[in-house]
């Protein structure tokens, strides 16, 4: 179910739902002249201590057993603590009880290894009856602001709950529709009314509300402006270009890349593998699995410690446990020459603009985790998206962006900053002018405080980014062929979405001879790409280049046969059309030719027991 806020409200919010930290903001309709405002959301920080933090971290501790009955990790708007904690104490809990923390739920939503409406994180969980689906996750994350909103604004005045509000939640650019319908399925269930907005597009609302009319004066027609948003668990590469539309600077969305499970987390995991290196060299000590689980989350915040530009070393501490490894506490430190070294020449090292992605060969057996990007060169993952996306001259090389607006935490470092625009210049070659950075005021408010005012300018009028569809979407036909012993027929793919197809818009699918198999189990394949941009909807492909198009997972499902008279397996000839809902999501909907009957496939293809309706 998708929902949109069409009542006028007080307030406009907008959520950054972060993978590693969630941030509210909100324009008061009655008080203009305030601004953008962020909510200082109440949390626990610790046993029994309360603290309302512009940030809510996007941790979940799962107390279970451990949680007290007495309400002294009760929130202000609780009679009695829940079997679970949301924000700063959870995140500091992972340092201390790995296995009972949840982290990265979001990332964890586009995950192809698990289904999302399963119950598995933590996957390190001791007791697998305690784990809780990356959706409930998401859905807890979600509650716990709508409560602080609720709490601390509406103070009773139902008009005023969040939940009346215009409301605005990010995701990546590059969720797919499955990733943002089961976001979708999260926020409904908190009983949220909203819709949809791409981060690296919030981002970039954000940097024109600080500047108001200024910018007009910064970007000029022909600019592309490249949003580098890299954050904890995902990077994001959008680029926005300026045009003259009608003697008037209009935007528009151009590309976004690929999902690229690459963000901070993989630093802090590089710091923590770095540091048991360390301690068994220097100290001969080989710390557990869950050692290094707990590492991780001490490193995250010496990855923020440095990232704010910090110089002193940063203590780190690892607990023992049991005789036979660690008997007591290790406690060693982490220096500024350390970190630079270990993530600066991994993360950020120099490349050519036509160099490709390392990759490694995946193993048969693994352990469950996240699909994490298989380069970590953030420049090399740049590079790529820049030679896919951009315009290339007469010579085929690309024309790249001439500003670029950093965002998300790992972009807060100026070292990691630095390291992106010194790659962006050398692919620009001698004598081309200089890259231009568009300073961000609060990379960590940023993409909520431009949700909130993309709300605002909705209402009250103002520039907005053109963007249709990041993606071409297509289905597999299976085409009728003679068995051939030890060749299976490729299926044909077929345009059901082109790349820029406007939200809120629906297209009839002009295939012929097309059949659904009714009354019986069946597969549908997908497929997406986001370098087809020239596609057509109803347009067949029977070949196709490696890398053009990525394969989704596939949707199981039983299409009902309601025609008693006729047997389970029929084929039944019928008419296509695709809707692109007003959040993103995609439904295709088969019309029976002779008959009234419709089946609608809603690509949620993450869903394995997921019927068609």
């Amino acid at each position: 179910m998708e929902k949109s806020s069409k009542r006028v409200s007080r307030y406009t919010v907008g959520i950054d739902l972060g993978t590693t930290n969630c941030v509210l903001s909100y324009i008061d309709s009655e008080d203009i002249a305030a601004g953008l405002q962020v909510l200082a959301v109440p949390q626990l920080i610790a046993a029994g201590e309360i603290a309302a933090l512009p940030q809510l971290p996007s941790y979940i501790y799962l107390a279970g057993g451990s949680g007290d009955s007495g309400g002294l990790n009760a929130l202000p708007w609780e009679k009695a603590a829940k079997g679970h904690l949301v924000g700063e104490y959870a995140r500091l809990m992972g340092s201390l009880s790995p296995s009972r923390v949840i982290s990265s739920a979001k990332s964890w939503l586009c995950s192809s290894s698990i289904d999302p409406r399963s119950a598995c994180l933590p996957v390190a969980a001791e007791d697998p009856a305690e784990q809780l689906s990356p959706v409930i996750a998401t859905q807890m994350i979600l509650e716990h602001l709508r409560d602080a909103w609720n709490y601390c604004v509406a103070k009773g005045d139902k008009k005023m709950r969040l939940e009346n509000q215009e409301l605005i939640i990010t995701v990546p650019a590059s969720f797919e529709p499955m990733a943002r319908d089961l976001t979708v399925a999260a926020a409904t269930a908190a009983g949220l009314a909203f819709t949809l907005l791409e981060e690296p597009q919030a981002a970039f609302y954000a940097w024109l509300a600080d500047h108001e009319d200024r910018w007009r004066k910064i970007i000029q027609p022909g600019d592309v402006v490249l949003v580098c948003d890299i954050g904890g668990g995902t990077s994001d590469f959008s680029l926005i270009i300026a045009d003259d539309s009608d003697g008037e600077l209009a935007l528009q969305r151009l590309a976004v890349g690929e999902h690229t499970l690459l963000g901070g987390d993989n630093m802090d995991l590089t710091l923590a593998y770095a540091i048991a290196a360390k301690l068994q060299k220097e100290k001969g000590l080989r710390l557990t699995a869950h050692q290094i689980n707990g590492l991780v989350h001490a490193c995250r915040q010496a990855k923020e410690h440095f990232g704010g530009g910090a110089k002193e070393p940063f203590p780190l501490t690892v607990l023992g446990r049991g005789t036979g490894v660690v008997a007591g506490t290790i406690s060693t430190t982490l220096s500024r020459d350390e970190w630079e070294a270990m993530l600066l020449d991994g993360f950020f090292p120099p490349c050519d603009i036509s160099e490709g992605l390392a990759g490694a060969a995946q193993s048969g057996l693994r352990s469950m985790g996240l699909r994490y990007a298989a380069d970590p060169a953030f420049t090399r993952h740049l590079a790529n998206f820049l030679n896919l996306h951009s315009f290339h001259d007469a010579e085929g090389r690309p024309i790249l962006p001439t500003l670029v607006l950093f965002n998300g935490g790992v972009a807060k470092s100026t070292a990691f900053r630095e390291k992106l625009i010194s790659a962006l210049t050398s692919w620009r070659g001698a004598g081309a002018p200089e890259i231009q950075e568009l300073a961000q005021q609060d990379s960590d408010m940023a993409v909520a405080r431009g949700a909130a005012w993309l709300g605002h300018v909705r209402r009250s009028g103002g520039i907005r980014i053109k963007a249709g569809s990041a993606r071409a979407f297509y289905i597999g036909v299976e085409a009728p062929m003679p068995a051939v012993p030890g060749f299976t027929p490729p299926p044909e793919a077929l345009c059901v979405v082109n790349y820029g197809m406007e939200e809120g818009s629906e297209a009839d699918i002009a295939a012929a001879g097309l059949a659904l198999v009714v009354g019986e189990p069946t597969q549908f394949r997908f497929y997406a790409s986001t370098t087809r941009q020239e596609d057509a909807v109803g347009e067949r492909l029977s070949d196709w280049q490696d890398g053009e198009l990525t394969e989704l997972p596939p949707l199981q499902a039983t299409l009902p046969n309601d025609d008693d008279g006729k047997k389970a397996g029929v084929m039944v000839p019928v008419r296509l059309r695709a809707v692109l809902t007003d959040i993103g999501t995609v439904q295709l909907w088969c019309d029976e030719l002779k008959g009234k009957r419709s089946w609608k496939l809603e690509v949620d293809l993450r869903r394995q027991d997921e019927k068609a309706s």
